[in-house]
């Protein structure tokens, strides 16, 4: 009779147990860290053109010294933060963003640069990292939308009930989203 009583226990508790969401917890968790990969993929490739915009701008520009040195210092920066997934919490991100950040603004600072000087913009060999570094620049934007995307169905996920005791007990935590840059409102200025 015990035996019998165990396994209609048994019986009843595999759907239960078998809906729980552990597995999805885990496939959204992993979707969260590819999607992370994917942002720094294309800051690492953002990082990989700068040298070559740099070397292309000082051909032409070489009494912009501080200018140049100011985005070699920035990628510097911005490349030796590294952020595993695993690692990613308010304050990581954080200071991974505000890396990126300074390496726009001094990216956005060459460009103003860049506007000094006629012959340097109808070079083509600047016309195509020009258009190379604004098509990365759209491709961290997609890949920064779909880590929020991805975060936001993670984090839903898991604090629904009942999958918030199930995610307690496995010690699944919500991920940060990568937030706006607040110091995006400063254009820089150009001047002849």
């Amino acid at each position: 009779m015990r035996r019998i009583k165990w396994i209609l226990m048994a019986v009843v508790m595999i759907p239960l147990l078998s809906s729980c969401g552990y597995n999805t917890m885990v496939e959204l968790d992993e979707n969260v860290t590819a999607s992370w990969a994917q942002v720094e993929n294309v800051y690492q490739r953002r990082a990989d053109l700068i040298p070559n915009l740099v070397n292309t701008v000082k051909g032409y520009a070489e009494h912009e010294q501080e200018t140049l040195q100011g985005v070699v210092e920035a990628r510097s920066k911005a490349t030796s933060i590294n952020l595993s997934a695993d690692e990613l919490n308010e304050q990581t991100l954080q200071n991974f963003q505000k890396a990126q950040e300074g390496l726009s603004s001094a990216l956005s600072r060459l460009m103003v640069v860049m506007e000094r000087y006629p012959d340097l913009k109808a070079n083509q060999n600047f016309l195509d990292l020009q258009a190379q570094l604004e098509g990365t620049e759209n491709r961290i934007a997609v890949e920064r939308r779909k880590f929020n995307e991805a975060t936001r169905a993670y984090n839903t996920y898991i604090r629904r009930f009942p999958r918030n005791l199930i995610a307690g007990m496995f010690n699944f935590e919500s991920k940060p989203y990568f937030e706006a840059d607040q110091g995006a409102d400063e254009v820089p200025e150009v001047q002849f």
